[in-house]
């Protein structure tokens, strides 16, 4: 029986996907639950498993190619048992090298076939444009982990590279040292949609500064109270939610985007997180943040950061967002503009924490003090409401007793 493969639900919002990896070939055997290949979307990778198990047969849609949703990506021989008298010869031949090969495990070819790599290490590998064969891994039987790639790679960089595509007259010399790397679908997207936003809202930044010691003090007070009952560290982020969702009631503008000749105010406050991973910034989303508190947040971010790290966010979970907080201070970024996350009227820009003198009642003191940037839409958010709302994430950071009070 002939079962098909197709592109599952993409999500709101995405109609096609890129095909950036094909991790079996037709006649290998799979098992159900198996991923067969790694799409590239405009937000997300996405793997696709197996619906049943059997023989991959033909494939559809090579690697490079744009799927529309539902697509037909290929076709399983359900119950079939891989043909192995072709490469009885090529098992022998790969378990002589293994022995005779420096440093090579007891792994062998047979057992290779079924060891899943690291979907790390596959993501490195989709990106880098090499396949599973040409990556030795040091993993246990076998699996690929993303350090082997990391070293693969290096090693393909230090062969003699190919002269680049001239894009104009480039010297000999200029041109080995180069690499032409075709840009994966995310960071397309990433590209366009951040230029279409400088080109479509009436972008605007507010500048702020606030200190950080009402917060590093309570922070260093309650963090391993707070840790040991609810199991996840208490962080800055959480703060900064809080005193946003605050903000945002009082300024509701700034929770809303234009549609057409409307406005649209939301009475909910999704607050988008940007997180940085190796294929570019994604912004999973905190659901009904207003409505959550210290320790849910701290949870939800956690798992939603590492989940974005690894490549395995969903749709859903990047979708619908009303406000976005972006941390360039974990990269030490001292000041900076962050661009709107259109359809969305407002980004929030954390910044590193640095002390400075400032004067306090008259006296200059050491404070530790981090710049903020709000970026708005002009076109729905007027200069005064961009300050009331800077002013009032300064004031809820500088004394956070004020969140609990609702002030």
């Amino acid at each position: 029986m002939t079962v098909e493969v197709r592109v599952p639900a993409l999500g709101e919002s995405v109609t096609e996907a890129t095909i950036a990896t094909w991790f079996k070939k037709p006649g290998d055997a799979v098992a159900v639950d198996e991923i067969l290949c790694e799409l590239e979307t405009d937000k997300v990778s996405l793997d696709v498993p197996a619906p049943a198990a059997g023989v991959l047969g033909e494939i559809v849609a090579q690697e490079g190619e744009t799927v529309a949703a539902n697509a037909l990506l290929a076709t399983i021989n359900e119950g079939a048992v891989a043909a192995a008298a072709p490469k009885a010869a090529e098992p022998k031949a790969e378990a002589a090298a293994a022995v005779n090969s420096p440093g090579a495990g007891p792994e062998t070819p047979a057992a290779r076939k079924d060891v899943e790599d690291a979907p790390a290490a596959k993501k490195a590998m989709a990106e880098a444009g090499i396949s599973a064969a040409q990556v030795q891994g040091s993993g246990r039987d076998g699996r690929v982990m993303k350090e082997d790639v990391a070293k693969a790679v290096a090693a393909a960089a230090a062969a003699p590279a190919p002269v680049a595509v001239p894009r104009a007259p480039v010297p000999a010399d200029d041109a080995a040292r180069e690499e032409r790397v075709k840009m994966t679908k995310l960071r397309q997207t990433i590209a366009r949609r951040l230029k279409d936003s400088q080109n479509t809202a009436a972008m605007l930044t507010t500048y702020n500064e606030v200190d950080m010691s009402g917060i590093m003090s309570l922070r260093n007070e309650y963090k391993d109270v707070f840790e040991k009952k609810h199991g996840v560290k208490l962080g800055f982020m959480s703060f900064f939610v809080k005193a946003c969702c605050h903000a945002l009631k009082e300024v509701p503008e700034v929770n809303a985007e234009i549609d057409g000749t409307d406005i649209v105010y939301k009475n909910y406050v999704h607050m988008g997180v940007a997180v940085g991973t190796p294929s570019g910034l994604v912004v999973p989303v905190v659901r009904d943040a207003d409505q959550m508190g210290f320790a849910a947040i701290e949870k939800k971010i956690a798992e939603l950061g590492l989940r974005a790290r690894d490549g395995k966010l969903s749709m859903a979970e990047m979708a619908g967002g009303s406000f976005t907080i972006s941390n360039g201070g974990v990269y030490g970024s001292l000041m900076s503009s962050p661009i709107l996350n259109p359809p969305q009227s407002g980004i929030l820009g954390m910044h590193k924490i640095q002390d400075r003198p400032v004067v306090v009642n008259g006296q200059i003191v050491i404070r530790p003090m981090m710049y903020l940037a709000l970026s708005y839409d002009h076109r729905i958010v007027d200069g005064k409401g961009a300050v009331t709302f800077l002013v009032r994430v300064k004031e809820a950071l500088e004394d956070p007793r004020r969140l609990l009070m609702d002030l």
